[in-house]
């Protein structure tokens, strides 16, 4: 047979029960700068700087580009493609995780209208960044 406790009893435990908070030597406020300075000696060991963040999104937009500028030479001259259709292609899973590359796929699209390689368009008009809203599609510069 199990054992109920009754709320003065459970009460009672857990007034009574120490305190699991993490705790530094004067302190919570100093577990939590002694918690940041472990998280930033592990960044700095394990080599994880904001530098490399940055390299690893300019890498994911090159290759989103590639991706783009090859859908586009494989279609008509006319044809244009959904930034989805990068996304897609360039993910390499049989997932749903080809939406996350949805928003860098946009932002390749972007850069590859800034150097006049490719046309961002919307309801077959050129737009630019700031005028874009909604579904944008992508087409081979003319």
């Amino acid at each position: 047979m199990t054992h109920t406790f009754s709320p003065a009893e459970s009460r009672t435990a857990f007034e009574t029960a120490p305190d699991r908070r993490l705790q530094g030597p004067a302190g919570p406020a100093d577990a939590r700068l002694t918690h940041r300075a472990r998280r930033a000696s592990s960044a700095r060991t394990s080599g994880c700087t904001l530098d490399g963040v940055a390299e690893t999104e300019r890498q994911l937009t090159r290759r989103l580009e590639q991706v783009i500028m090859n859908l586009l030479e494989r279609r008509a001259a006319t044809s244009s493609i959904c930034p989805s259709d990068a996304a897609r292609e360039a993910y390499e899973g049989d997932d749903e995780g080809w939406r996350a590359l949805m928003e860098p796929a946009r932002r390749a699209a972007w850069s590859l209208a800034a150097a006049g390689k490719a046309e961002v368009t919307r309801s077959g008009r050129p737009v630019t960044e700031t005028d874009a809203r909604g579904p944008i599609r992508i087409r081979r510069a003319r």
